[in-house]
């Protein structure tokens, strides 16, 4: 079975995002052992940081997430700049990497400051959500029904119109 895993800087505190999430977790479960990797925030002192302290903290971060992922393991970074999948493109990928022998991936969302440029650059693929801005949580959220529409495309199930 698969490896997926999403691997998210912060922590979901609102319960509607939280069991929003658990239930896609649990409903993954059918296809691919899925786990959520949680990796703290790295703190930044000032609420006006300048561009050294963000960059630091990314850093932080980015050894953080560079270091929760298994041996030979895909790594999807979810940034602005990335590519915009459809639901279908996401399935694609998804089924390629099972299909491969080296089927592990991850997702990767960083914290509000984003991903740092060591993430970015080991990254095999870089998505992005669209141009708008969303909430961390909401993100989780999105991208963990998306993993869900995904899979049960590639399973043939009626769930995605």
């Amino acid at each position: 079975m698969q490896n997926i895993d999403l691997i998210c800087v912060g922590k979901v505190n609102a319960p509607y995002f939280a069991a929003g999430v658990a239930e896609y977790q649990k409903r993954l479960g059918a296809f691919c052992n899925f786990r959520i990797i949680e990796l703290p925030e790295a703190a930044i002192a000032e609420k006006n940081a300048g561009e050294t302290q963000i960059r630091k903290a990314l850093q932080k971060e980015g050894s953080a997430i560079l270091s929760s992922l298994r041996k030979g393991e895909y790594l999807a970074a979810l940034c602005i700049e990335g590519k915009q999948f459809s639901s279908e493109e996401l399935a694609a990928l998804l089924a390629e990497r099972a299909n491969s022998g080296a089927g592990d991936i991850a997702f990767v969302i960083g914290s509000s400051h984003g991903l740092s440029e060591e993430v970015k650059r080991a990254a095999n693929v870089r998505l992005s959500m669209g141009r708008i801005t969303m909430p961390h949580q909401l993100a989780r959220l999105v991208l963990t029904e998306q993993i869900y529409r995904a899979c049960t495309i590639n399973a043939g199930m009626k769930y995605h119109k």
